[in-house]
């Protein structure tokens, strides 16, 4: 389905290149989970309201007759629409529209800016589903279990959203949903973290080059057709300011200051480099923030002040051609 942006599955792996200190606290888990829980059920959701077999007969169509007949008609008004329409195994367009996909035109002239948020718990099928969830539960789970749920979701939220304001001011003449920005954001605050916390980790080297080899095999999935890499790219930059502001650990020193006899002087919680990293990173997410919001709402096409940055989003070849948006 054009327009929608499809995750690879293989930032998984990222998990294992996460490496942290034994000594650290374990969190309860809950909100990655419900999360996953939360865009299954949205799925669902979207099947049920998608009613494949009453659209195609409104069209005319025979139920069972060549490329109009809905798949896995078995599960009646969840069938999936026709694989020629959506080879996702999903809904149509015009139901994702309706339950809130990103659409240029209604978030800056018909003033619908909850769509930042509401496409990022829309999915165009069950694969897009699959990928994306897995992907969720490999890299979120391992990051709540260590700085819990608060900060996680708090990254996980605002990725999504940068995401969605950096595809909004390039992709204009389609819709776009799915995890992916959030996603990409958990990827770059994990990268982030490691750098923050450099002298604290065994086999950093190795963990941060494999973190690096993840992300930049993920954007370049993203120069094929029909992928969001421009929601990828905004979730990842602000996912990676993120964990500069929140996921920098204290110094042992500090964790240990009840122990240090009297008159010991006690280091501070955190390193210099630490709290000038924190302070430029915040300064660089509120200014890009505010600085996308106004050029969006203003209507300006990326396009226009950026003319190589198509060839960021998708490269066309003699394979495929690239849409302009």
């Amino acid at each position: 389905m054009p327009g929608e942006d499809i995750e690879k599955s293989n930032q998984s792996s990222a998990a294992r290149a996460y490496a942290i200190e034994d000594g650290d606290r374990n969190w309860v888990l809950w909100l990655i989970p419900l999360f996953v829980v939360a865009n299954v059920v949205m799925f669902v959701v979207e099947m049920y309201l998608n009613n494949c077999p009453k659209h195609i007969n409104r069209r005319g169509s025979s139920f069972g007759d060549g490329g109009d007949k809905c798949v896995a008609r078995f599960l009646g008004r969840l069938s999936f629409q026709p694989l020629r329409e959506n080879p996702l195994f999903g809904p149509s367009s015009n139901t994702l529209e309706r339950l809130g996909a990103l659409n240029w035109t209604k978030v800056v002239h018909q003033h619908q800016g909850w769509r930042l948020i509401s496409c990022i718990w829309l999915h165009a099928g069950v694969i897009h589903l699959l990928a994306n969830m897995l992907s969720l539960v490999f890299i979120g789970i391992r990051l709540e279990q260590h700085f819990g749920f608060v900060r996680i979701g708090i990254i996980y939220l605002l990725s999504g959203f940068g995401g969605s304001i950096l595809s909004s001011l390039f992709i204009r003449n389609r819709i776009s949903v799915g995890a992916s920005g959030a996603l990409f954001g958990l990827l770059g605050a994990m990268l982030s973290e490691l750098i923050t916390n450099w002298s604290i980790y065994t086999n950093k080297v190795a963990a941060l080059l494999t973190l690096l080899v993840i992300v930049l095999i993920n954007l370049a999935v993203g120069i094929l057709p029909h992928v969001d890499n421009f929601a990828h790219i905004g979730g990842f930059l602000t996912g990676f300011l993120l964990g500069f502001i929140m996921l920098p650990r204290p110094q042992f020193g500090w964790i240990e200051r009840h122990n240090v006899p009297a008159g010991v002087r006690v280091r501070s919680k955190y390193k210099a480099y630490q709290y000038a990293l924190w302070l430029v990173s915040l300064i660089l997410l509120i200014a890009g923030f505010a600085v996308g919001l106004v050029m969006l709402f203003r209507g300006v096409n990326g396009y226009e002040r950026c003319h190589w940055c198509r060839y960021v989003s998708c490269v066309p070849t003699s394979k495929w051609k690239c849409d302009e948006s």
